[in-house]
């Protein structure tokens, strides 16, 4: 069965994730320990399939701990020390939800989801009557609240003053993020701050185009700073004061140059992924750190590979989602929001806290190709991209990327998901570097169907 993505499971309520499938993954879930946390986000869904992937989980002889609605991070930090199984679809729309599994505060790697995929195909019979689990509902939030704002307090300085505008979406991130920065001191502003699992306010995934009111209202009403969130509240977006949406990669080596000066290893290494700017590698060198690359969903799998390299991980991170190891192995866009927050009030603002980032235009671009030419197309972009522009550094590990001259890089790989070849790339004359590279691919694509 084709049933895991880059990211759990997803898809239609109604025709995918349907009660049938969550129960078939809870039973052959439960056979890989004897206690699971369970949660879910608002989602209209939620509660139905949250139902049932206890009930497969129970007949398979787990012990369940009901979580109610809380953020998948606050249910990655309750599967530390046991498993956990979280109902939700992130930033998909709202008819649609998802399942996702931990084991000790980790998302399943590949193996695990291969291995659990197959225990669905063969729907095992639930274990003998007697040694079916039972189920208590257990509340964490306060507790993951109170542990955040905790972590956050040996990064930066008190937002005393700070004006943060939060919005959250409609989403989980309105039982945590609002309370938790202004636990650390900040006046907060919560916009779409209840959980709807309509997502009236706006989509639930934040870009710059759904997160406009966001936009608007920072610049109009002044505030410092601004954080948007996902549904489940893993991804966090941030707007600064005139109302602009920050780029990802720069969010992301403010916080990867903050994490690698904080340290005291002889060797801090952030890891990210290759569709991730070089301003990253650049501000984790200049604080002495050094940057791995792992493919996309998978940076539990490079900071795994890293520590065994004998390194230090002290960030982990890709666009809009950050993983904050000294606090746990999960995605947390609240964490993230929380040590941002209080980085701003350091440096005086978030100008001063970005400006050392050297930021050049950046595009993606998607080109057609169907699934069945990928694999061929990237064979033979290996050779004609490198031949394209001969004095690049070539690496072909995670599709073909090209560092070039003054910082330049592009990237393409297939995607995992619909029938393209992406193309991303940075540079100060980002579109002939595009032109040039898309017309490389374009041209690939087009020999594989001749």
């Amino acid at each position: 069965m084709d049933l895991f993505g880059t990211a759990g499971i997803r898809g239609s309520a109604r025709s995918r994730v349907t009660p049938a499938l969550a129960r078939a993954v809870g039973r052959a879930a439960g056979e890989n320990a004897d206690e699971f946390v369970v949660g879910r986000d608002g989602r209209e869904t939620g509660d139905a399939l949250l139902s049932a992937a206890a009930a497969g989980l129970e007949s398979a002889g787990a012990d369940v701990r009901l979580l109610g609605r809380v953020p998948t991070p606050a249910l990655a930090r309750a599967s530390r020390g046991r498993h956990g199984l979280m109902v939700t679809a992130s930033h998909n729309p709202p008819e649609d939800n998802g399942l996702k599994l931990f084991a000790d505060g980790v998302e399943y790697g590949d193996d695990a989801e291969a291995a659990l995929a197959a225990r669905v195909d063969d729907d095992p019979d639930p274990v003998e009557w007697d040694r079916w689990g039972g189920s208590e509902r257990v509340a964490v939030l306060d507790d993951y609240r109170a542990a955040v704002a905790e972590y956050a307090r040996g990064h930066g300085a008190a937002p005393e003053g700070l004006r943060v505008a939060v919005d959250c979406g409609n989403g989980m991130a309105s039982v945590a993020t609002p309370q938790v920065v202004r636990a650390l001191g900040a006046d907060v502003v919560a916009l779409n701050g209840n959980v709807d699992g309509h997502f009236p306010g706006r989509p639930s995934k934040p870009t710059p185009e759904t997160v406009r009111d966001l936009r608007a209202f920072v610049a109009d009403d002044g505030a410092d700073v601004g954080i948007a969130h996902d549904g489940d509240a893993d991804r966090i977006v941030v707007v600064d004061g005139e109302g602009d949406v920050v780029h990802e990669d720069t969010v992301l080596a403010v916080l990867a140059e903050h994490y690698v000066r904080a340290s005291d290893a002889a060797d801090p290494v952030v890891v990210t992924t290759p569709n991730a700017s070089g301003r990253i590698d650049e501000r984790v060198a200049a604080a002495g750190g050094r940057t791995e690359r792992v493919r996309l969903g998978a940076l539990h799998e490079g900071v795994r590979a890293a520590r065994e390299a004998g390194g230090v991980v002290v960030f982990a991170a890709e666009p809009w989602k950050h993983v904050h190891p000294a606090f746990g192995g999960w995605i947390d866009g609240v964490a993230s929001a929380a040590v941002l927050v209080r980085l701003v009030a350091d440096a005086g603002g978030l100008d001063a806290l970005r400006a050392p980032v050297t930021e050049r235009p950046y595009r993606k671009e998607s080109v057609p190709c169907p699934d069945a030419h990928k694999t061929g197309v990237m064979a033979a972009l290996a050779d004609a991209l490198p031949a394209a522009f001969p004095d690049a550094d070539v690496d072909t590990e995670y599709g073909v990327r090209l560092s070039l001259d003054g910082g330049a890089w592009t990237l393409v790989r297939p995607s995992g998901t619909e029938p393209y070849v992406r193309v991303y790339a940075e540079s100060e004359d980002v579109d002939e570097l595009v032109a040039r590279v898309t017309d490389v691919v374009e041209a690939a694509v087009a020999d594989a169907e001749d």
